[in-house]
């Protein structure tokens, strides 16, 4: 049988046997060909089965047919070992129930993908929790928390997953099921009791004893004395040995309260040899990160490193006494003690962001060159030492690592003995690759000597696995591949894990990409001008998988409306990375898989602030659309929208007759069929008088200017200018109540937006370079934009669209939003006091590129109470318009806009900057929202508020007529 029968004689008996999706396509495959490790196979497909008995289906059909199986749940595993050349089972698209929680007992009964989070929520109204919580809780599940045996950060009080694992189902390869729990032999496979008693010396002598050891196979957990413990000892074995389909674990009291003590220390080794003696203090965290990885303070006490040691209590009060006798007891260099729980989510998000942010090591200055960042990977992400070792191992890691020419940012569980480190080796070259693997060796040895653990939470995988003799010997590791043969004697599980493991230097992921830099148009300054080394930044991390709070973020808006990979920030970078690799996806930028992944992407910019690693799939987009469009017809929607400035300017002077035609329904309907846009969409109204109109007849009617340090230029965006005039009148008079005078730009200036968002960059480099020109003297002087995506444009696509033109930075740099100049350029005005509520939504690209905090001031200052969304509209610009986008766009919107809407108080005010948050709200919600220009303006009394005086000779108002 070919391989191609052999394929299509699986997906047959698959799809026959299965209730769940069996997908083979190039996109599924693609999807799953890395987790978040080095490491990269390339399956033969994907299934997503929807219970227990579709999983033994598919392990009953993979055995017959000699295909390996590899359980998969987040993916967010770093040591590769959810990675695999056979059969993945995604466990996460509905395996999420919670079967049962039962709060008396304190236990809960989960399917295996179940998502972390959700289930500390179900729990939480109990008083309960669920103790091991690793830094990526929002995205992981609990069949892979119990398939690597994870931690988290609050391991020193409730320990790992092992320990809070009741009992297990698991189908084993062939599809038959077992249970497993504690004190009895049942359910165990046969011969196993028969392998722990004839081993009883080795199992009690041979695993060191210290509370974060992960690596190898449990069997100490079948010792007479241990249970024996078959749920504890199937911990930790990585689906090589078979697939949890129900899970029962237990809950553990929550605090009611809790205080965040954060200890400063001169160092990470002082830090380190602290962190033992907190411990009989009884803290729920000790955990460490040194300054090396912090880019900004961010409200953290003096010091060169910190311990985040958290406490709880029955309230407030005892919390932070609690925390407050800790920090007695501590020598520091400075501390601080936070109860408000705002302030311990920002400083625990600098320590949960780590796994991403220490994937770029930022390098100083040396000899007058700048410094600049290098991209750092896992392989030594976890190991573990007793905890009273900590300090002198980091010592020997740091000699170790300037050795061998490399560097790293330790952080972590230091009260556990656990570091988290990412290495900036080089696994592009071969002699870089070779270094890796020396180091690697040396590595072991260095952890063995001091009595540690190769893997102290994230798993052995591919990365240590081959290295577990010189931690337990060959005797040992001899004894793990038999109790694997027990587990699977046909060897589908999982292969290449654990027993009889891969080579750590084989199947790197980079090994396939483009040795060479691809011909791109934007310019990918912080990635030295290398598309693939901005596709590789994903490292896999996943935090682009989950919901965010209100308020909080806004990256993956499309992912959270469809709950598919392929939606995800990661799922679009893996698929980029398989079309530079030319293996699965072998049509490169013609590709029609990487185009639909990417259809669903608004461009909201989200991922650019709110991915660990800075990933920016809107540029990636619009730069995946400029070549594969090149040349060839492109969607109605690209043409009419993506070429919005252009067309307004023509449609200006017949404004009132093209408005009365759009009321029209079939003519609005024929038109919108012909335009590419979504017939649920209503035309939006073009206004009677643009903006620029405004200003110039303004000017004639006597304006003038005053002294030069006293003139701003407004910038008259295409939305402004020709759909809400009402924003830039607003604008102009809270400038001029605050002391300015506005000027305007000539006339055909744009910041090329619609063209960049629809990968037209020919043309956006065209526009851009003529709105340059005509900026003229004024280039470089404040310039005020209404727009946030505007806004955002020439902050960050202007200068990396055009890197050789010095221009595009020196008016990137000049952007302002109104309140940042207000801020900035006239401190002491005083907005008028509007004393009401708010609620709306801060713009994606405000959030992702220019930030609000200047905006949450000047709200306070004026009054306005109340926190607006994060998130996404759904709207975007031309995304929400664009046919076969209606359901996402209103998704995206009913995630946080509207419901934050919804649930206002009467007599509230609806806030939103953005023209497209606007048109989302009065289409979807019949809401009236406004820019907060247009509320400061209705506060102001009267119009004209500041005495004429003598033209500048510096800076005269360019003509601004239509």
């Amino acid at each position: 049988m070919t391989d191609e029968q052999m394929r299509t004689s699986l997906v047959r008996a698959l799809s026959a046997a299965v209730r769940g999706e069996v997908e083979f396509d190039a996109t599924a495959r693609a999807l799953m060909t890395m987790d978040a490790s080095n490491y990269r196979r390339v399956p033969l497909g994907v299934v997503a089965p929807r219970d227990a008995e579709d999983i033994a289906a598919t392990l009953a059909v993979c055995r017959a047919h000699e295909v390996p199986v590899v359980p998969r749940g987040g993916g967010t595993s770093i040591a590769g070992q959810a990675t695999g050349t056979g059969v993945v089972l995604d466990l996460t698209r509905h395996l999420r129930s919670i079967v049962e929680l039962d709060a008396g007992a304190r236990t809960a009964v989960v399917q295996p993908g179940v998502i972390l989070d959700d289930l500390r929520r179900a729990a939480a109204p109990h008083g309960l929790t669920f103790g091991p919580d690793p830094s990526t809780h929002s995205r992981c599940t609990l069949g892979g928390m119990i398939g690597n045996n994870s931690c988290g950060s609050h391991s020193v009080a409730w320990g790992t997953t092992a320990d809070n694992v009741e009992a297990l189902t698991v189908a084993r390869y062939g599809g038959d099921t077992l249970r497993l729990g504690r004190g009895r032999w049942d359910g165990a496979p046969a011969g196993l009791r028969e392998l722990a008693d004839s081993h009883l010396a080795l199992l009690r002598t041979g695993f060191p004893e210290l509370p974060r050891r992960i690596s190898g196979y449990a069997l100490d957990a079948l010792l007479p004395e241990r249970g024996p413990d078959l749920a504890r000892a199937f911990c930790g074995s990585e689906g090589t040995l078979a697939v949890v389909t129900e899970a029962t674990v237990r809950l553990v009291e929550a605090p009611e309260a809790r205080a965040l003590a954060v200890l400063g220390y001169a160092d990470e080794s002082a830090a380190a040899e602290a962190a033992p003696g907190l411990l009989p203090y009884c803290p729920l965290t000790v955990e460490g990160m040194a300054a090396d990885l912090v880019r900004e303070p961010a409200g953290l006490p003096r010091g060169g490193a910190w311990l985040f040691v958290e406490t709880g209590g029955a309230t407030p009060a005892e919390a932070r006494a609690h925390a407050e006798q800790i920090l007695r007891a501590a020598d520091v260099v400075d501390a601080v003690v936070v109860t408000d729980p705002a302030g311990q989510r920002a400083l625990w998000r600098i320590r949960e962001d780590a796994a991403g942010t220490a994937t770029r090591i930022w390098g100083p200055p040396v000899d007058g060159v700048p410094g600049g960042s290098s991209e750092a990977w896992p392989g030594w992400e976890d190991c573990a030492v007793p905890p009273a070792r900590l300090g002198p191992y980091l010592r020997e890691f740091r000699t170790l690592l300037t050795a061998h020419g490399l560097r790293g940012t330790p952080y972590g569980h230091f009260g556990d003995g656990c570091i988290h480190v990412r290495i900036d080796f080089d696994l592009l070259s071969r002699d870089g690759v070779a270094r890796f693997r020396r180091f690697s060796e040396e590595m072991a040895t260095l952890v063995v000597a001091h009595g540690g653990s190769l893997s102290g939470e994230h798993g052995d995988g591919q990365a240590r696995a081959e290295l577990l003799p010189r931690m337990y010997g060959d005797e040992l590791v001899a004894l793990f591949g038999r109790f694997k043969d027990l587990w699977d004697p046909d060897g589908g599980m999982n292969p290449g894990m654990l027993a009889r493991p891969a080579r750590l230097d084989e199947n790197l992921r980079f090994d396939v990409l483009p040795k060479h830099p691809v011909d791109v148009s934007f310019g990918y300054p912080h990635d030295d001008g290398d598309f693939s080394a901005a596709v590789r930044r994903c490292v896999g991390v996943a935090k682009c998988r989950t919901a965010q709070a209100p308020g909080t973020g806004v990256m993956c808006p499309s992912f959270r409306a469809t709950g598919e990979e392929e939606h995800s920030t990661r799922g679009r970078a893996r698929l980029l990375h398989e079309m530079l690799a030319g293996e699965v996806i072998t049509d490169g930028w013609r590709s029609k898989e990487v185009r639909d992944a990417l259809d669903l992407c608004l461009s909201c910019k989200g991922c650019r602030s709110d991915c660990p690693v800075g990933v920016d799939m809107a540029t990636y987009k619009a730069e995946f659309l400029h070549h594969h469009y090149r040349g060839r017809l492109r969607p109605a929607a690209h043409y009419v929208m993506g070429r919005l400035p252009g067309w307004l300017r023509l449609a200006a002077p017949f404004a009132p007759a093209l408005n009365a035609l759009a009321r029209i329904r079939p003519l609005a309907a024929l038109a919108k069929r012909l335009a590419g846009i979504a017939a649920e969409r209503t035309i939006p109204v073009l206004a009677g008088e643009t903006f620029t109109r405004w200003a110039a007849k303004r000017r004639r009617r006597g304006a003038v200017l005053l002294s030069s340090d006293r003139v701003v230029t407004v910038w008259p965006d295409t939305f402004t200018n020709h759909l809400s005039p009402e924003v830039g009148r607003a604008a102009v008079r809270v400038l001029e109540a605050a002391g300015r005078t506005a000027v305007y730009p000539g006339r055909g200036v744009c910041c090329g937006l619609t063209y960049v968002s629809t990968g037209q960059l020919d043309k956006a480099r065209r526009v851009m370079r003529r709105t340059l020109d005509l900026m003229g003297p004024s280039l470089g002087d404040p310039l005020v934009v209404l727009e946030p995506s505007c806004a955002a444009t020439l902050r960050a696509d202007l200068p990396e669209l055009l890197p050789d033109d010095s221009r595009s930075a020196e008016l990137a740099a000049s952007v302002r939003t109104l309140a940042q100049y207000l801020e900035e350029y006239a401190p002491d005005w005083r907005p008028p006091r509007l004393d009401r509520p708010v609620a709306g939504q801060t713009h994606c690209h405000q959030h992702a590129v220019l930030g609000d905090a200047a905006e949450r001031r000047l709200r306070e200052r004026a009054g306005l109470a109340g926190e607006l969304a994060g998130g996404c509209c759904g709207l975007a610009g031309n995304f929400g318009f664009e046919r076969g986008h209606w359901g996402v766009s209103v998704a995206c919107a009913e995630e946080q806009l509207l419901p934050s809407v919804r649930s206002a108080e009467p007599g509230t005010d609806i806030l939103a900057d953005g023209f497209s948050c606007r048109t989302q709200l009065a289409q979807l919600a019949g809401v009236r929202s406004r820019h907060l220009a247009e509320l400061l303006a209705e506060g102001l009394k009267g119009t004209d508020t500041h005495p004429v005086r003598p033209e500048s000779p510096r800076q005269r108002p360019s003509p601004c007529g239509d």
